[in-house]
């Protein structure tokens, strides 16, 4: 049976290899909801054209015959905002947007609706070998991962009033071919073999390669036992920000040059200079337990750790002039 997929933000960095997995699976038809008309997402691929998240937007060309909804758009993470009142901002698209998408998809007959979430919607940073679960009570606290929560709860209070079901999925920082922002510019570094005061840092961070997270998604689409239930996703296994740059350089192919900071100093020195959030992301820990993955949809990541950053660092070569 053919089972016709919704996704948002198809022309993004999850939503664009979403779609194309999707498009290679005999059983799945792919839209592609965007902003533009998109010449990289294949001619194969029927794109719907959808002016804005907002929460008066009609999506019901763009829902007409769909099973699935996945919603991977949002008003993203902005380190620097500038704007007045961030938290409205957010809940204008994120929360209010989400809201009206589903709400009209719910009307239409569309059976469910993934949410792709946030890992800050349980919060910032775990204390070492203490990883975040579901049942860890929500501790959002910028203004992103309040919006995030906020969606969470008033998608799943429609699942209940409504036939549709619903699956949040909370996955943790996402690399793979394409990657961007720090994580970009991280690999820029260590390819130009500059020396980096991260070489003694001993904190653990869960992160998810984009064939994961891909792979966990489609497996929501159908799995009976997914609905109506939040998951926390990763690779599985955790790495300090040492070792993530040692196997990066790896990957490339060439040996790091870290240099052996302590990172009292090194935090100290970031938070000096007004760097509060690149400080704990560096030298704090974040991991997150995927048991509950394991246990009621029997998933386990596709790939490890060492062959998403092969992927990763593979594209980057090939692509490094694009930067």
């Amino acid at each position: 049976m053919t089972v016709n997929v919704l996704v948002t933000g198809a022309s993004g960095f999850v939503g664009s290899r979403l779609v194309d997995e999707l498009n290679l699976r005999k059983n799945f038809v792919p839209v592609a909801a965007v902003r533009n008309h998109n010449k990289q997402i294949s001619s194969k691929v029927r794109q719907v054209v959808v002016e804005s998240l907002g929460e008066n937007i009609s999506w019901e060309l763009a829902l007409e015959n769909i099973d699935i909804v996945i919603h991977a758009a949002a008003r993203v993470h902005v380190m620097d905002d500038n704007v007045k009142d961030p938290i409205s901002e957010y809940r204008k698209i994120n929360v209010n947007g989400t809201l009206n998408l589903a709400k009209q998809a719910a009307k239409t007959g569309v059976k469910r609706f993934i949410f792709i979430s946030s890992v800050k919607v349980n919060g910032e940073s775990t204390p070492l070998d203490t990883p975040f679960t579901e049942e860890n009570l929500p501790s959002p606290i910028d203004p992103y991962g309040i919006s995030k929560f906020e969606t969470e709860e008033e998608l799943l209070q429609l699942a209940a009033r409504t036939k549709m079901e619903v699956v949040c999925i909370r996955p943790v920082l996402v690399y793979g071919p394409g990657v961007k922002a720090n994580f970009y510019s991280m690999m820029k570094w260590l390819y130009r073999g500059v020396p980096l005061p991260f070489g003694a840092i001993n904190n653990k961070r869960s992160l998810i390669a984009l064939d994961n997270l891909v792979d966990f998604i489609i497996v929501c689409i159908e799995h009976p036992a997914a609905a109506n239930e939040r998951f926390l996703i990763s690779d599985g296994e955790d790495l300090s920000t040492t070792e993530l740059l040692h196997r990066v350089s790896e990957a490339f192919g060439k040996k790091s040059h870290l240099l052996p900071v302590n990172h009292y100093i090194l935090e100290f020195g970031l938070r000096l200079i007004g760097k509060k959030d690149l400080a704990g992301r560096l030298c704090g820990s974040l991991q997150v337990d995927i048991n509950k993955a394991r246990r009621l949809l029997d998933w386990t990541p596709y790939i490890n750790v060492n062959e998403g950053l092969k992927l990763t660092a593979e594209h980057f070569l090939k692509n490094k002039h694009l930067g």
